[in-house]
């Protein structure tokens, strides 16, 4: 796992997501409406279950987590689907864009656009995917010499220590079930959520990495970005 890379996109996001906390909570709501339509029990459903715990990572209210969840079983709501794009950044970065819109009309062209004046460009289906796992990532309060290996006994497949957080990697569907240990062990847990993890990291001078920001800024900028994920180790 490319443990720096990931925790410099933690940090980014968490500050974005400060600033922007309105917009987050729009962006998840989005996100439980569409995995809502898998199941509306999170026990059931570990997409569900993963945005819940999301959800309450960012202070978002239970009623209005329960309002995305009707969404799916009220027809005069406007319905949504999930839309995965794919380009490339400066340097050929790879580049995963999580969508959830009403409308991929209005969608492909705004993201596309937010590739192209940064000088990327979007690619077909399964361009850079394949360079990507889907995982459930936890961000633990490190606490103890022992903390890393109490959370791979609480059935994390990997973890690496980045300053004072420890980052665990779970398969999808584990990560509801190991953040519960983790906090039955008496561990903080500060996040837990399914993002893409790039299987290799391509590292950035300082020129590229400004480049990069500036194409994720534009995505995030949109209305119907839930999430962007990149292979660029800064």
């Amino acid at each position: 796992m490319a443990g720096h890379s990931k925790w410099s996109q933690i940090k980014r996001a968490k500050g974005v997501n400060d600033v922007k906390r309105g917009a987050l909570f729009t962006r998840i709501g989005n996100q439980i409406a569409v995995a809502a339509r898998s199941g509306v029990d999170p026990e059931l459903n570990p997409s569900l279950a993963a945005v819940i715990e999301k959800a309450r990572s960012a202070n978002m209210p239970m009623s209005t987590v329960e309002r995305a969840i009707k969404r799916v079983s009220d027809k005069d709501s406007i319905q949504l689907e999930e839309i995965l794009y794919e380009g490339y950044g400066p340097g050929g970065i790879a580049i995963l864009v999580e969508c959830a819109t009403d409308n991929r009309n209005r969608t492909y062209p705004e993201v596309k656009h937010a590739f192209t004046k940064h000088g990327g460009s979007i690619g077909e289906a399964n361009s850079v995917a394949f360079q990507f796992e889907r995982k459930g990532v936890i961000i633990v309060k490190s606490s103890g010499e022992n903390a890393l290996l109490e959370v791979l006994e609480a059935g994390a497949e990997d973890a690496v220590e980045n300053e004072d957080v420890i980052i665990a990697y779970t398969e999808p569907k584990d990560l509801h079930e190991v953040k519960f240990r983790l906090n039955q062990a008496g561990l903080e847990t500060e996040s837990a959520e399914l993002s893409y993890q790039p299987n290799n990291t391509v590292e950035l001078d300082e020129e590229l990495e400004s480049k990069l920001e500036k194409i994720i800024d534009s995505l995030e900028d949109l209305q119907d970005v839930v999430n962007v994920s990149h292979n660029g180790e800064c």
